[in-house]
């Protein structure tokens, strides 16, 4: 009897425990990200407080509410503008193998001023922790390419901004990875806070002697630029490879087990690989893009990889469910294609060879970027906008005393369709435009066209109030252009596109 009732105890502190974790103790100015008492390790983040677990109850999904403090006000008002310019900047960066930043607001105090900024929680841990359970079960990696590409994939996108944004923090403690195997590099605004003035200690993170060898010789310099991140991103394929570079008593890795690891890999081409990342001279250094070139790494994608990418691009313009429609109207005898042979018999592929569910889970893999095309698209510039104007009128709410900045939608569009409608003196036409975006939110808008009203003003005027990103501006100029010129051409006074 004893024994149960300590056991019926324990159960009864624990769970008691975990209720005390999930609490709400804040809230953001919308309403929107609940703070829970919970703390959580999203990678070694100078300038952060701390971090703590939150609830978006928009999206019902687990987010990190992170907060950076300043203690004394007048240090944060010398560096509020390029705090203001820094976040709007991070909230525009948009990479499937980059933990997204959601969102930031500043709370300001009579004597203090705190940054609060919410971002991806990446729930099944770091790439360290994974690599250390792989190794203590005795299990082997064949995931070593796949990861590297997608690395350098999110690196290659970073360093092609305009600015080029570094990271400056890259170990295997910062990066993540996903149930599905899914890569993502998270503490991307590390380098941002170092010069943003947000953290004054530009090399505190280095204190932390067990990431040291993550870092080039020339970090921290004035000379430093993206060859730091090849460097960092060099010791982390080779802790891919051998799963843990061995380190000293004092838990420095030092450059003498760096060269063993690398000497103990079997295949030369791997080691070249890591060899070119690592070189002391940061001039000698290739860029992201170039890496994926390498030939332990490229390889031409298979026509099945290239056409899954071109149905996603185009994914709002098909019909919801179109691939499962598709597939079920199919003759599973039915010949897809047929390849011809003179010495030997024909080879036929039916369509029973191709099962709906495994393509409809590389669809997913490909749309959440698990087998990107970075090594085969050319490398492009991506602008990083300047910090948008913060709107003057001051929005009550009880929640906190600093409202948040104004919203611009970041979400993009992944279908779309239309009705258009004629009045009965065909005088306007009523749009109904049915929109649903990448997070599976459903958009309905509706409003009246008169003939001088054009489809661009029609896209910048949705922008301006937030209701798409001008990301998708080009793409629902076109589809809205395409769909007035059906319905002026039709007899039909209604037409759905």
């Amino acid at each position: 009897m004893t024994m149960s009732v300590q056991e019926k105890t324990s159960g009864e502190e624990k769970e008691e425990e975990s209720e005390d974790e999930s609490e709400i103790v804040e809230e953001s100015p919308c309403g929107r990200w609940q703070k829970r008492k919970e703390q959580v390790s999203q990678g070694n983040v100078p300038g952060v407080e701390s971090a703590s677990l939150a609830m978006d109850t928009e999206e019902g999904v687990e987010v990190v509410w992170n907060e950076v403090l300043f203690h004394d006000k007048k240090v944060f008002k010398t560096v509020e503008d390029k705090i203001k310019e820094m976040f709007e900047n991070l909230m525009q960066v948009d990479h499937p193998n980059i933990v997204k930043f959601h969102k930031y607001w500043l709370d300001i105090g009579d004597n203090h001023a705190r940054v609060v900024f919410i971002t991806e929680y990446m729930s099944s841990g770091s790439l360290k922790q994974f690599l250390k359970k792989t190794k203590k079960n005795h299990k082997t990696m064949n995931a070593w390419k796949r990861w590297c590409t997608q690395i350098l994939s999110a690196l290659s996108y970073l360093h092609s901004c305009d600015p080029p944004i570094i990271h400056g923090n890259l170990t295997c403690d910062t990066i993540f990875i996903q149930h599905n195997g899914l890569i993502k590099i998270g503490s991307v605004w590390h380098r941002l806070f170092v010069n943003g003035g947000v953290d004054g200690k530009k090399n505190q993170h280095r204190e932390d002697k067990k990431n040291l060898h993550f870092f080039s010789p020339e970090y921290g310099s004035c000379e430093d630029d993206d060859a730091i991140d090849i460097f960092s991103f060099g010791i982390c394929a080779l802790e891919m490879a051998v799963l843990e570079i061995q380190a000293n008593g004092d838990s420095v890795v030092s450059k003498e087990a760096i060269t063993n690891a690398g000497q103990s890999l079997e295949d030369p081409l791997m080691r070249e690989f890591i060899q070119t990342c690592v070189r002391h001279n940061p001039r000698l250094r290739p860029m992201a893009h170039d890496l994926l070139f390498h030939r332990v790494l490229f390889e031409v994608h298979s026509l099945k990889l290239l056409a899954a990418h071109c149905l996603i691009n185009n994914q709002y313009m098909l019909p919801e469910n179109c691939v499962e429609e598709k597939t079920k109207s199919f003759d599973p005898n039915g010949v897809m294609a047929e390849i011809f042979h003179k010495d030997r018999p024909h080879v036929q592929l039916k369509y029973s060879h191709v099962s709906p569910l495994e393509l409809d889970k590389f669809l997913e893999d490909v749309k959440n970027g698990i087998y990107p095309l970075m090594n085969f698209a050319s490398a492009r510039p991506h602008p990083v906008p300047r910090a948008l104007t913060m709107s003057q009128e001051q929005v009550e709410t009880v929640k906190t005393p600093t409202p948040e900045p104004q919203e611009a939608e970041t979400r993009k569009v992944v279908q779309m369709h239309c009705n258009l409608e004629s009045n009965d003196d065909s005088t306007k036409i009523h749009l109904t435009l049915f929109l649903k975006l990448d997070d599976k939110l459903h958009r309905q808008l509706g409003c009246d066209i008169v003939p001088t009203d054009s489809s661009r003003d029609l896209v910048n005027e949705l922008i301006h109030h937030g209701f798409i990103s001008e990301d998708d501006s080009d793409k629902i100029v076109a589809f809205l252009e395409d769909a007035l010129s059906r319905h002026r051409g039709s007899a039909n006074p209604i037409t759905t596109i």
